[in-house]
């Protein structure tokens, strides 16, 4: 049974948390080259942050009230900026180089704007609703 154009079954048919999905893997791809010493600190955490991006979107969908599902959205919305805020460190330690910074933040940045698409939708009662 194909899938009627446009519309939304699933959460990973969400333009949001497919871009979540890109930067996650991103920052995997990113974070094997730190340091060895940063594998339980900065990269551990880096990577449960951009797990959590679109693990709440994905948590979030299923939710049934408009309200459960803005919820988890802004948690997404809170593990993006933290994403944001450990890549500025590692750029600033020099783990990535400015090129490498730039494709994240500019992904970050579209998903943040989807995420908050996601939610500005749900308050105005046209929210998701599998």
């Amino acid at each position: 049974m194909q899938q009627a154009v446009g519309k939304i079954t699933k959460f990973t048919d969400l333009q949001a948390w497919k871009s979540a999905h890109r930067l996650r893997l991103y920052v995997y791809k990113l974070t094997k080259k730190f340091p060895a010493d940063e594998q339980f600190a900065l990269t551990s955490q880096i990577r449960r942050a951009s797990v959590s991006v679109a693990s709440c979107l994905a948590e979030g969908f299923s939710r049934q009230t408009a309200a459960d599902k803005a919820h988890f959205y802004t948690m997404s919305l809170g593990s993006l900026t933290e994403v944001q805020d450990q890549f500025l460190l590692a750029k600033d330690l020099d783990y990535i180089n400015k090129v490498e910074f730039d494709e994240l933040a500019q992904e970050s940045i579209v998903t943040h704007k989807l995420i908050n698409g996601l939610i500005r939708s749900l308050k105005a009662g046209k929210g998701v609703t599998r």
